[in-house]
C-alpha cells in the first residue's frame, strides 16, 4: 500500500506538471506549480529520491514568492485605482537607470516602448516647461497612444536615477492575469483626466490675467 501511495505523488506531481503547460494566467500556473512542488517532494522523500526532492524544495518558495508577488500587484493596482494616481506598485518589475543632467531620456515624437519612474534628481518636460521630481510617472500614456509616439521631451536636469519597465513587460503582466490590464487601463484614464482637469484650470487663470 505504502508504495501505492509512493508512486501516487509521483503521478500526481507529473500530471499537474503538465497541466502548468495548458496554462495562460499566472496566477493559477503558480498555484498548480505549488500543488506539483508539494506532490514531488511528498515522492522524493518517500521513495527516497533526493534529487527530486531538493530539486522541487527549492522550486517551492520560489512559486510561492511569485504568486505572492503577483497577488500584491493585482491588489496594490486596485487599490491605486480606486485612490491617488501613483504608479509605485509597479517599481519591483522595473530596472534602474542612472541619468546625468543635460541627458534626453527620449523626444517628442519618437516612438515610445518604455515608461519611468523618477527616483531621485530632477527632470523637465520640455515643451511645457513642467518640472518632474521624484515620485512621478512619465511615459505610461504612449502605451495606449493610438501612434504609439512620444508627446513631449523628457530631459534630466539634475543627476538622479530612473525606474524603467517596457511596455512589453507591462504587456505580459497584462496576459498573465487581465485583471491587471483593467486596472492599470482604470488607472491610467484617471492620470489623463486629471492632466485635463490641470490644463483646464491652467487655460482659465490664463484667461482671467489677459
Amino acid at each position: 500500500m505504502s508504495v501505492n501511495w509512493i508512486e501516487a505523488c509521483g503521478y500526481a506531481g507529473a500530471l499537474l506538471t503538465l497541466g502548468t503547460f495548458a496554462m495562460t494566467k499566472m496566477i493559477p500556473l503558480r498555484i498548480i506549480g505549488i500543488a506539483a512542488n508539494l506532490a514531488f517532494i511528498s515522492y522524493g522523500a518517500l521513495a527516497p529520491i533526493y534529487p527530486v526532492l531538493g530539486l522541487h524544495a527549492i522550486l517551492l518558495p520560489l512559486n510561492a514568492l511569485r504568486l505572492y508577488q503577483m497577488l500584491q500587484l493585482i491588489r496594490k493596482v486596485a487599490d491605486a485605482s480606486q485612490g491617488n494616481l501613483n504608479f509605485g506598485w509597479l517599481t519591483p518589475f522595473m530596472s534602474r537607470r542612472a541619468c546625468k543632467a543635460g541627458e534626453t531620456i527620449f523626444r517628442k515624437g519618437e516612438p515610445s516602448s518604455a515608461m519611468f519612474y523618477t527616483l531621485s534628481g530632477r527632470f523637465r518636460l520640455s515643451e511645457i516647461a513642467q518640472e518632474v521630481l521624484a515620485g512621478e510617472v512619465i511615459g505610461d500614456l504612449g502605451l495606449i497612444a493610438p501612434d504609439n509616439k512620444r508627446s513631449l521631451t523628457f530631459e534630466c536636469v539634475e543627476d538622479g536615477e530612473l525606474l524603467t519597465i517596457s511596455y512589453a513587460s507591462v504587456k505580459q503582466l497584462y496576459f498573465q492575469n487581465p485583471k491587471f490590464g483593467f486596472y492599470f487601463l482604470q488607472l491610467t484614464s484617471r492620470r489623463l483626466f486629471h492632466d485635463i482637469a490641470r490644463l483646464e484650470q491652467r487655460l482659465a487663470r490664463l484667461g482671467r490675467s489677459a
